[in-house]
């Protein structure tokens, strides 16, 4: 497939077994972190991939892509869960990043913290080098921290959100251009 040519979108599942219960917020981090791994299996393979099919405990997430090619970003919903209401107020589009940049984003909703704890140095800063699965800060979520990690190495060149903020889902956090 060549640069730039239209990827088939994955069709994705996700599901709580065998009891069936409805999905809460334990299953969202789940979810989350399944996708995560999910995009970095398919970045690590050689070949096409087909089917992803992941499982953490009782939640299952199962990935298919219709069509040939390489997979589209991988996504996934919680199951028998209402779709989140729009915000009430619109918020400036942000400029679209160029396309050598890649955008770390915020797993889940919470606080983003740039070190490791008050006072101590941030994980990254502009101008340093990233590898995959750096931590480059942290999402605390109640009262639980989430290390958020880069999923391609590269160097910083812009911390898009402050320190001891609120986060929203799949909000950038930091850019990074190839190094």
């Amino acid at each position: 497939m060549t640069a730039g040519a239209a990827r088939p979108r994955p069709v994705a599942t996700a599901e709580t077994v065998p009891d069936g219960t409805e999905a809460g917020a334990g299953t969202d981090a789940v979810l989350a972190g399944l996708r995560r791994h999910a995009r970095q299996l398919v970045a690590e393979l050689a070949g096409p991939v087909r089917r992803v099919r992941l499982r953490s405990g009782e939640t299952v997430l199962e990935v298919e892509w219709h069509g040939s090619g390489a997979p589209a970003p991988v996504e996934a919903v919680a199951p028998r869960r209402p779709a989140p209401a729009a915000p009430s107020t619109a918020e400036p589009v942000a400029p679209a990043e160029p396309a050598d940049r890649a955008v770390v984003r915020a797993p889940i909703v919470g606080t983003f913290y740039r070190s490791p704890e008050p006072g101590a140095a941030p994980f990254v800063a502009v101008g340093d080098l990233v590898r995959p699965g750096q931590v480059i800060g942290i999402v605390e979520a109640m009262k639980l921290m989430n290390e958020v990690a880069a999923e391609r190495g590269g160097r910083v060149v812009a911390v898009l959100a402050d320190d001891g903020q609120p986060v929203e889902y799949d909000q950038p956090l930091v850019a990074l251009e190839p190094a």
